[in-house]
């Protein structure tokens, strides 16, 4: 027959070369431990810099919000400064008219037109514009109805302005003070 080596057995009955094994076994068993704790300190170490990357990005952001309302505060409080700046001829020509200590009513008044030129032209620059209604259909979100008259023009008509109106880029500053035409009774 064959001869078949005799493996020695211990006293549990397992074969001599079973401490090679477990000794393998350990080893391997140490070599997954450390390589867990490798990859489990640099999975901490990924943690760390993933909550420092959050944390600057947050106060980045806290610093950007921070510097936008202090922009907007900016922006609300000077918001006026351009038009501010061109109504300032307008007033140094009234003082200048009201100064004046030999003016005819006729130079008055000249200076008067020229200072209204100057206002209208301020206005333009900065898209106020006019609303003054006469002949026009009555316009509740642009006129403000003082009272109504009999008349023999088509009822909701604007008949008489009494004070205009302004709008800044299409949005109502004032609404124009208006009387507005009813059907005369019969």
């Amino acid at each position: 027959m064959h001869d078949i080596p005799e493996v020695a057995a211990k006293p549990d009955g397992r074969p001599d070369n079973e401490p090679e094994r477990e000794s393998a076994a350990a080893d391997q068993a140490a070599a997954g431990a450390a390589g867990l704790d490798e990859r489990l300190s640099k999975a901490e170490l990924a943690a760390r810099e993933h909550q420092e990357a959050w944390l600057r990005a947050k106060a980045e952001a806290d610093n950007i919000r921070k510097r936008a309302q202090a922009e907007i505060a900016n922006a609300h409080k000077f918001a006026l400064e351009n038009f501010a700046a061109e109504l300032l001829p307008v007033k140094d020509s009234l003082e200048a008219a009201l100064a004046a200590e030999n003016a005819t009513s006729e130079s008055m008044r000249s200076g008067v037109q020229l200072t209204l030129k100057q206002l209208a032209a301020v206005f333009d620059r900065f898209n106020i514009t006019e609303v003054n209604p006469v002949g026009q259909r009555f316009d509740p979100h642009r006129h403000q109805a003082i009272s109504t008259q009999a008349s023999d023009a088509e009822p909701n008509t604007v008949l008489q302005v009494l004070q205009k109106g302004y709008l800044l880029h299409e949005r109502v500053v004032r609404p124009a003070l208006v009387i507005v035409a009813k059907p005369v009774e019969k």
